[in-house]
């Protein structure tokens, strides 16, 4: 099985590429969702350490940004608990489709987590910065400082850009991307 991570910046289109490779996608971000949605045991925990903003289940992600804006130290509680919940969910991803020719995963934190192995594919979404403004402001939930926050605990874009081995540059034209798509989609399978 071919496994292919796809990195770069939030909001650079990295969902909207892994969907264009038409094979299994592991999307991190949704599995947080549903995490929050449907996981009570999480849900106890957030209550544990931080009984000031969580209030009822499901998890309202609204309480969870409120905690990590008015303590930075939050984001790390609550990394340490949904990230152990995600991998799990990642792992059951791979052993359900080992059978598939190439999985995708989306995963925003994907090196940052060791998640990721020698053999994996690495491919970088790189995008202008106005561009992922304008993506990310059409976000219904889209806050500026937790954005700043979700990306101060990212390994710089350069570095991720180097790691990987192949780079799609997102203009937000559909067509470029999936063109982009198609011909790295066309050199892994040649591998």
């Amino acid at each position: 099985m071919i496994k292919i991570g796809i990195l770069g910046n939030i909001g650079s289109g990295k969902s909207f590429v892994a969907k264009q490779f038409a094979c299994p996608v592991f999307d991190a971000d949704k599995e947080v969702k549903r995490i929050y949605k449907n996981d009570r045991n999480c849900f106890k925990k957030f209550k544990k350490i931080l009984p000031k903003y969580i209030s009822s289940f499901p998890v309202n992600k609204k309480e969870i940004a409120t905690a990590i804006l008015k303590e930075k130290k939050n984001l790390n509680k609550i990394i340490k608990i949904v990230h152990p919940l995600v991998r799990k969910r990642m792992n059951n991803f791979l052993y359900k489709n080992k059978t598939k020719k190439m999985v995708i995963l989306d995963v925003p934190l994907l090196l940052e987590n060791k998640l990721n192995n020698r053999n994996y594919i690495l491919i970088f979404v790189e995008a202008k910065q106005k561009d992922i403004l304008k993506n990310l402001i059409k976000r219904k939930n889209y806050n500026p400082a937790i954005y700043k926050s979700l990306r101060n605990i990212q390994l710089p874009l350069e570095f991720k850009k180097k790691k990987s081995n192949y780079i799609i540059k997102n203009d937000f034209k559909s067509l470029t991307v999936k063109k982009s798509v198609k011909l790295i989609k066309k050199k892994i399978l040649k591998i």
